[in-house]
């Protein structure tokens, strides 16, 4: 039997299986088969956990919350590469997280905060404001909705924590999520396969490279000039380039690890030959890769994506300077895959 305090207030997501035994009082072994239920399999109600005793299933029902999220809106986009979801939390706030598949991987984008406090200009999360950050529970279960029933091809999949917020300050959360979806016993992601983005939190940076781990670290960069950058993302004026810079080169020092660069193109602002050539003489002496993203349209922005061809042709030149870069196609374009989109339009509709 369960123990007697109130485990009702316990998110069972966010406990690991000894975790579980230890708060519910059971066998270890017991606290394993719930957290591989839930994290394994994805399997919320207790009743069709069936390799734990009836009496068990019906205390845990009794007494426990095995999640706490509603799926609001999940739509496919229309090619099948993309999936992306809508939770209602417990206190009534919204998040969302997508899935991309590509050639036979699987990605999920992952949120860390309700909203985003820091603002860039092109970004559909900083325009509803910052609410709060997210547990570890709630952004371990975005994996799970994710993923519902679905094996991706028996291969885990890569989780990438770019969606809605800033990773850095929801420190944490954010580390204890990545344990939890480490853990052999749920989805056993290895390290290499998950990816933690910023905008350029140094504090966060220097943190991060003290892990002893192999997670991936990206950055959000957009520009390579203070005062381009400055208007993009506003932490560029508390953490200009120099010193953003500075502290990416310390941390691939350190770790012996590479970094990436996130670009979104944005058509006449930050997508000249000039603005490449100017990324190249920033990164060039780093052990790096930058990947270019087409701008999502959001209805109201007046930011627009470029055309293919100089989309195309950033990517080349950055090529010509010995610089590895990635050009990535649009994927749930139909179902406003763009960060916030749709949270942002449940919002306006209710």
């Amino acid at each position: 039997m369960l123990s007697s305090h109130r485990e009702k207030d316990l998110c069972l997501t966010e406990l690991g299986p000894a975790e579980i035994a230890a708060a519910l009082g059971l066998k270890p072994f017991q606290g394993k088969q719930i957290f591989a239920w839930i994290h394994r399999k994805r399997v919320f109600d207790f009743a069709a956990m069936t390799d734990l005793s009836k009496a068990l299933r019906r205390d845990l029902a009794e007494r426990c919350q095995p999640n706490s999220f509603t799926a609001l809106d999940v739509r496919e986009s229309s090619r099948g590469d993309a999936k992306k979801v809508l939770l209602r939390l417990m206190d009534g706030e919204t998040i969302e997280s997508v899935l991309l598949r590509d050639r036979g991987r699987t990605t999920l984008c992952l949120s860390t905060q309700v909203g985003c406090p820091l603002n860039c200009t092109f970004c559909a999360t900083g325009r509803a404001g910052f609410v709060r950050n997210l547990s570890p529970g709630e952004i371990v279960e975005q994996a799970l909705a994710l993923l519902g029933q679905e094996e991706p091809d028996g291969r885990t999949p890569n989780i990438v924590y770019m969606g809605m917020g800033e990773p850095f300050l929801n420190y944490d959360a954010v580390k204890r999520s990545i344990e939890l979806l480490m853990c052999p016993a749920g989805l056993g992601i290895g390290a290499r396969k998950i990816t933690v983005s910023t905008v350029g939190d140094l504090p966060g940076i220097a943190r991060f490279a003290n892990e002893k781990w192999q997670v991936r670290l990206s950055i959000s960069l957009h520009a390579a000039n203070d005062s381009l950058r400055s208007a993009l993302v506003p932490l560029n004026t508390k953490y200009p380039l120099a010193a953003l810079m500075n502290s990416v080169a310390h941390y691939v020092t350190d770790t012996g690890r590479a970094v990436s660069f996130e670009w979104v193109l944005l058509d006449g602002v930050n997508d000249s030959l000039e603005n490449a050539a100017e990324l190249a003489d920033l990164v060039r002496d780093l052990k790096c890769s930058v990947h270019l993203i087409p701008y999502n349209a959001v209805p109201d922005s007046t930011f627009r994506r470029p055309s293919p061809r100089r989309c195309k042709a950033f990517r080349d030149e950055l090529a010509r300077s010995g610089i590895r870069a990635t050009l990535r196609y649009e994927r749930g374009g139909d179902i406003e895959a763009a960060c916030g989109q749709l949270r942002r339009r449940y919002d306006l509709d209710t």
